[in-house]
C-alpha cells in the first residue's frame, strides 16, 4: 500500500498515513496523556493507610487505554473498512 489515497475501482483506499487529521490526533492524544501522566503522578500520594491514590491510578491508567481504543475506534484504524 502506498501512503496516499488511491483508487481502487470507485471506492477510495486510505492508509494509516492519512487516515486521521493532525489536529484530531493531537486532541485526542493530549487528554489522554494526561491521564496517563496522572494515574503515574497519583501514585506520589500512595501510602499504606491511603489506598485511594492506587484506585486512581489504575482508573485513570485503564481510561488512557480504553478511550482511545473504544470509544474513539482507534483499535482497527489500521485495518480495513
Amino acid at each position: 500500500m502506498s501512503s496516499k489515497t488511491t483508487e481502487s475501482g470507485n471506492a477510495t483506499v486510505q492508509t494509516p498515513q492519512n487516515e486521521n487529521s493532525l489536529l484530531g490526533s493531537i486532541l485526542l492524544f493530549v487528554p489522554m496523556m494526561a491521564l496517563f501522566l496522572g494515574s503515574i503522578y497519583s501514585l506520589s500520594f500512595l501510602t499504606l493507610g491511603n489506598p485511594w491514590p492506587m484506585a486512581a491510578c489504575l482508573g485513570m491508567f485503564f481510561l488512557a487505554f480504553w478511550i482511545p481504543q473504544t470509544i474513539t475506534g482507534r483499535s482497527d484504524s489500521a485495518g480495513g473498512k
